[in-house]
């Protein structure tokens, strides 16, 4: 014969719950130390510079009025005036200074010392704090 069954019958289920959460672990310290020093290098820079040139050319001529500075091809002149005393006033140009402009480059090297810094990492071992580990948990 059949068994029957009880229509009241009870059937309890089990779940199990699980938890899960993250811990932060030390597995390891890094020292990072800042060396300074210094190295010598030459540095190469062209230097510019102007040189006048006086030439004194002389005139003695009579004149009304005194000429003003000119320049011509790169050449000042400068009138130079004087008066002379006669029976009566007279300007006579002396002499006119030419003065002319030479310019001249030199590449000149130096020594520059300038500072260089290197950085250094190393890896450490963590440090063994126990308090923080559950001796229950595996973490590896």
């Amino acid at each position: 014969m059949p068994a029957q069954t009880d229509p009241e019958a009870v059937l309890r289920l089990a779940e199990e719950e699980l938890h899960v959460e993250a811990r932060r672990r030390e597995t390891g310290r890094v020292r990072v130390s800042v060396r300074t020093g210094t190295i010598t290098e030459e540095v190469g820079q062209s230097l510019r510079s102007s040189h006048a040139s006086v030439e004194r050319v002389p005139v003695d001529r009579e004149i009304q009025e005194v000429p003003p500075t000119r320049e011509v091809d790169g050449v000042l002149i400068i009138p130079v005036v004087e008066e002379v005393l006669v029976v009566e006033k007279r300007l006579v140009l002396r002499e006119e200074i030419h003065l002319r402009m030479d310019e001249t480059e030199e590449w000149v090297r130096q020594p520059v010392e300038r500072r260089v810094q290197h950085a250094v990492v190393e890896r450490l071992a963590p440090e063994a704090d126990d308090s923080s580990i559950d001796p229950g948990k595996d973490i590896s």
